[in-house]
């Protein structure tokens, strides 16, 4: 039976994919690194080395916090290394240095300790997060002088890797990761939550926060109906926010509003990463990577139902518009007038909004040394490489 809900998200499947956002330009077989139309950046269709992927960014700020990236092919530095498929979602805050910063850092990190190590690992991906971390802090101790700003802007950084049969799905902050697995029994494709999430919201978060700092009885204090760390932000763990990691910058020249009374000797928030890693089976259909601009209008079953009941062509976007839609519901205004809205303004209605889908080839996935065409996108358009099919 077919239920409303239901018929509510899939029924897009069935229409023009984007409304005028991007009819006009149709990436099928086209641009390697992507194409815009207004605050729409989207890849409709590529592929990677264990199958195809779809990619859209919407922007609602003035700038754009979110980045991304997609990287497939060798994980080491060298080619005879392990092949596989990089995802990255940086979600911004504050904002867009570190999210570009990891975006150009983060995946040579992995490269760098995974040559190392020879092989890739949790580990690796841990030595990662932290090098681009710590890589972080020295930008910000270099220019805290002239540009203060820079000591109160992070990212939260959700990383999906995917080599030798294995999924590592590491994150620090609320961006989210969802599994689309087929249940063959009920014939259906239901929705499995990978990532852990790094949220003030959770009172499993404010525990560990509290656990972490006995003494400091405001390390997570209820703002304006708000669980925020310190008063000031609701994640937990990031890449940069050197205000909240370093006491040094807890002081003038910082702005006013993101000081805090007293000082801490060790971080508030944490960069490390939550880390699971699992084989991949044939059931498992596709992965969803996006920042929380998009788990904030879905949920992980409808946007599964959507991927599941689409076709893989510009699915990305379709989750976008899934969720533009809804947020346009909650304003009581009709999805064309939200499209009109300028960025900036546009942040009162929505987030900035990244989607990758990756759909997972099991005949792919068991032929570990396959190598295809090397494949390194931007989302947002801050450059593509690859050949004319990806």
């Amino acid at each position: 039976m077919v239920t409303t809900t239901w018929k509510k998200f899939v029924y897009p499947c069935w229409k023009p994919s984007f409304d005028n956002e991007g009819e006009n330009s149709s990436s099928r077989g086209g641009d390697p690194g992507g194409r815009v139309d207004g605050l729409l950046w989207y890849k409709d269709s590529g592929h990677h080395v264990n199958g195809e992927f779809s990619m859209a960014v919407i922007q609602a700020n003035n700038i754009l916090e979110d980045q991304s990236q997609l990287e497939s092919g060798s994980m080491s530095l060298v080619e005879t290394g392990p092949q596989g498929t990089f995802v990255g979602i940086y979600d911004g805050h504050a904002g867009a240095e570190a999210a570009r910063f990891i975006n150009g850092r983060l995946f040579e990190n992995v490269k760098k300790f995974t040559s190392e190590d020879q092989a890739m690992s949790a580990d690796v991906i841990r030595k990662a997060y932290l090098a681009t971390e710590e890589e972080f802090l020295s930008l910000v101790r270099k220019e805290w002088q002239t540009r203060p700003q820079i000591a109160s802007v992070g990212s939260c950084c959700l990383v999906g890797i995917i080599c030798s049969g294995m999924l590592y799905i590491a994150n620090a902050g609320d961006s989210r990761a969802v599994l689309g697995k087929r249940e063959r029994a009920l014939k259906e494709v239901k929705a499995v939550q990978l990532s852990s999430e790094h949220n003030a919201s959770l009172e499993s978060v404010r525990e560990e926060l509290r656990s972490l700092h006995p003494d400091d009885p405001n390390v997570v204090v209820l703002k304006h109906k708000v669980w925020r760390v310190k008063g000031i932000i609701q994640v937990s763990r990031s890449i940069g926010d050197a205000y909240l990691k370093r006491a040094e910058f807890n002081k003038e020249p910082l702005l006013p509003k993101f000081r805090f009374p007293g000082t801490f000797e060790k971080p508030i928030l944490l960069a490390e990463p939550s880390i699971i890693v699992q084989k991949l089976v044939p059931e498992d259909q596709f992965l969803i990577f996006a920042s929380d601009g998009l788990w904030e209008h879905l949920s992980n079953q409808e946007a599964v139902d959507i991927v599941s009941s689409c076709e893989h062509h510009g699915i990305a976007r379709k989750l976008v518009k899934a969720a533009l839609q809804e947020a346009a519901k909650k304003r009581e205004m009709r999805y064309a007038d939200l499209k009109r809205i300028d960025r900036g303004v546009r942040r009162h209605f929505h987030d900035d909004i990244t989607v990758i889908v990756l759909f997972l080839d099991s005949h792919l996935i068991s032929r570990s040394s396959f190598r295809a065409p090397v494949v390194s996108i931007k989302g947002g358009g801050g450059g593509g490489s690859g050949d004319a099919n990806t």
